[in-house]
């Protein structure tokens, strides 16, 4: 099984995918890395990403779990759509961490990350998108105002 850690921009993605891989001993990719130039100027500009934009990256993010399914795996992804969600799937079985939180608190967070190419602009587009994980879709949603260890742990006993 590979654990797909989402949500929007600044809501610690990549803090907890990145000691959830270390701790389960398994690989991790981050989902930017998955981006063609094109999407990171298009965002780095404060031009949200289309949907047309995102086809070609989700594949790649599914083609990386396809590869781990074997041996497991952690990627992140922000997946804010139910249809993006559904592109991931196709890579195998997944399971997906959500990590939610106030504007507030994520606009907090944005606002005080350097050298990241997502302006906190976009973050409003970003929640305006987001569509929450459904009954019938794996996954759990923790709540980002706990420690990232707390997070990593609650992510651990939830995927079991």
């Amino acid at each position: 099984m590979v654990i797909v850690v989402m949500g929007v921009s600044g809501a610690g993605k990549t803090t907890v995918g990145l000691e959830l891989a270390k701790r389960q001993g398994v690989d991790y990719a981050e989902a930017d890395e998955f981006h063609p130039p094109e999407n990171i100027a298009k965002m780095s500009s404060g031009t949200p990403l289309t949907d047309d934009d995102r086809w070609p990256w989700l594949r790649a993010i599914a083609a990386w779990i396809s590869d781990h399914q074997q041996t497991g795996g952690v990627v992140t992804s922000s997946a804010l759509k139910r249809k993006y969600r559904d592109v991931l799937r196709t890579g195998g079985d997944v399971f997906f961490v959500h990590l939610d939180g106030t504007r507030e608190l994520i606009a907090e967070r944005l606002a005080a990350r350097k050298g990241h190419f997502m302006p906190p602009a976009l973050l409003d587009s970003q929640i305006a998108d987001l569509e929450p994980l459904q009954p019938d879709e794996r996954g759990v949603v923790l709540d980002i105002d706990a420690e990232p260890d707390e997070l990593v742990e609650a992510a651990v006993r939830a995927a079991r």
